[in-house]
């Protein structure tokens, strides 16, 4: 069915609200499984396929269907279950051994209050407590995730009954361009892939050149370890990503746009295309959309796992179809982008903010966290930590209460020696610095970024030259050697991390490494190469014992790493 009118649109709308409070009245079965990357590696879609056949063999007429991630990725694989006169109960870690048990229950009306996480409702019932409650959940403003676990991620009408489309809506018929960017620049938000620029300057900026046409580019390229919030977010709510781009499009008044998806990411490029196939068929998106005389065009292009690509003009390279290297600036990419035009770039979590400023307004967005890092910014955390998965804060949160509250401290058997901060591009915290807010601002006197919001905890059983070397090997071989500083330097400083790990430094290794690094921070020639080393400088200030014990006295305090006991002293003259 397309769509040709915003009427046609209202009235499409009020039908999916029906039909969705129909599905939540709480008077039939329902049964929910979350349906993501994370919990297919657990075995969801067995799930998925076990409770389907385990209901109707009991006799039990319930909707099944997939919803996306929760975030509560420890949880997986999760099973929400809706009965007739009772809140939604969520369980947790519903393996298809545990299938059975689970329908009998549900076929007897027992709650399993031991296998749940908790009950979508304000009050404990059976036994269950509310689910905001949850430790996880109870210190998190879910602005971004509010329809994450709750709606179909392949399904326009859900995600349009939930309010979806509101703001594209808005924008088209009841704002100008002008006024979209001005509303984009009250809310202060900035990029969320890790530099921090105003959004709605780069907006600006992108509207003053003057050349056609121009192109919106969203990046989900994330091939950064250990972050991994925009695939789920493409995994849970394509169509909010969707939404923001299109939006960008119109403040841009071009219908060209782009999203740019690792090509590693499987199940967030098959929900996203689904979603922009959905826009076209229901007419939200091509031609004249709606008889607004607005166009739009959204096309996906994926990478081929290179984490360059994640760089703004060497995605733009990979999108052109040429090889992902990046270029000297300026020209800046709003002056000179995708086929030298204009090219506004932004971050997926980026673009997903965008329908609630425009749908509330900027100065509801700014109202959240702080003065200069407004919102919310959805952070990842893996390590030994109780509770592994995405959660969405308020900036400002201590990074210690997100560690310790959020996602429960460490793990039985494990204590905490730091957290690794802004992916690979900069350096740890320890124990007695956790009390700085998470902002854009704040970690950056103390050597840590925010960057995308992924971060490691480690324990005692990580040494930190060990670790310096992985970081930096990332980063060695993630290089596209382009420049010289990034393609000399940075082999060399594995050369001599590696001698440390390995019991043979040399005098002056440590003097050596800052030297090393000044070069390829300075004139390097993307953000890549300008942060390399600050991981293992990070590591030499957050842990110099730990360099200490292998330079001076032969030995990995960790006892993780093959120091030869017998190399000779690094005092010793001369090599």
């Amino acid at each position: 069915m397309k769509l040709t009118d915003r009427a046609a649109f209202e009235q499409y709308v009020a039908e999916a609200q029906r039909r969705w409070a129909e599905r939540t009245a709480g008077d039939r079965w329902v049964v929910s499984v979350g349906i993501s990357e994370c919990s297919i590696a657990k075995g969801a879609r067995q799930t998925l396929d076990h409770l389907r056949l385990a209901l109707e063999q009991a006799g039990i007429q319930a909707e099944v269907r997939q919803v996306g991630c929760a975030g509560w990725c420890w949880a997986e694989p999760y099973v929400e279950v809706q009965a007739p006169g009772a809140p939604p109960v969520i369980y947790q870690k519903i393996t298809t051994d545990k299938v059975p048990e689970l329908v009998d229950a549900m076929k007897r009306g027992d709650v399993k209050a031991d296998w749940a996480l908790g009950v979508r409702a304000d009050q404990p019932f059976e036994g269950v407590p509310p689910l905001n409650e949850h430790p996880f959940l109870a210190g998190q403003r879910r602005v971004l995730m509010a329809d994450w676990g709750i709606i179909d991620p392949e399904s326009i009408e859900d995600y349009i009954a939930r309010g979806g489309y509101q703001a594209w809506i808005k924008a088209i018929f009841d704002m100008t361009p002008e006024e979209v960017v001005n509303e984009v620049k009250i809310s202060n938000v900035r990029g969320r892939g890790g530099a921090g620029f105003p959004a709605g300057i780069k907006w600006e900026s992108g509207r003053r050149t003057q050349a056609w046409p121009k192109y919106v580019i969203a990046n989900s390229h994330e091939g950064e370890p250990n972050v991994f919030k925009d695939r789920r977010m493409l995994e849970s709510n394509p169509h909010l990503v969707l939404e923001g781009i299109m939006i960008g499009c119109y403040a841009l008044e071009t219908p060209h746009g782009y999203n740019y998806v690792g090509g590693e990411h499987k199940l967030a490029i098959e929900r996203f295309r689904k979603a922009v196939d959905q826009a076209y068929e229901l007419g939200l998106l091509g031609d004249n959309v709606l008889g607004s005389g607005v166009s739009c065009h959204i096309r996906v292009r994926t990478g081929g796992g290179a984490y360059i690509c994640g760089e703004g003009s060497a995605l733009m390279y990979s999108v052109m179809g040429q090889r992902g290297q990046p270029r000297t600036k300026p020209p800046r990419s709003v002056e000179e982008g995708v086929w030298k035009r204009p090219t506004v770039l932004n971050n997926t979590e980026t673009f997903a903010n965008i329908p609630g400023i425009i749908r509330n307004g900027g100065a509801w967005y700014a109202a959240m966290g702080t003065e200069k890092s407004t919102g919310t910014k959805l952070i990842t955390m893996q390590g030994p930590v109780q509770r592994i998965g995405v959660v969405e804060i308020e900036m400002g949160m201590p990074m210690r209460e997100l560690i310790f509250g959020l996602f429960g401290g460490m793990r039985e058997g494990h204590v905490f020696k730091g957290v690794q901060t802004g992916g690979v591009s900069a350096g740890p915290l320890r124990e007695e610095q956790l009390d700085v807010p998470v902002d854009f601002d704040s970690l950056t006197p103390l050597g840590g970024m925010l960057g995308s919001g992924g971060f490691v905890v480690f324990d005692q059983s990580v040494c930190a030259v060990d670790f310096a070397r992985y970081l930096q090997e990332f980063n060695r071989y993630e290089s596209c050697a382009k420049c010289v500083p990034c393609r000399l330097g940075n082999p060399a400083l594995v050369e001599i991390i590696e001698r440390i790990r390995l019991g043979h430094a040399r005098p002056g290794d440590l003097t050596l490494i800052e030297e090393t690094s000044r070069p390829i921070i300075d004139l390097s020639l993307c953000g890549l190469g300008q942060v390399a080393p600050m991981p293992t400088l990070g590591m030499i200030r957050a842990f110099p014992e730990d360099f200490a014990a292998h330079i001076d006295e032969h030995r990995c305090p960790a006892g993780v790493c093959p120091v030869d006991a017998a190399a000779p002293a690094a005092t010793a003259a001369g090599d």
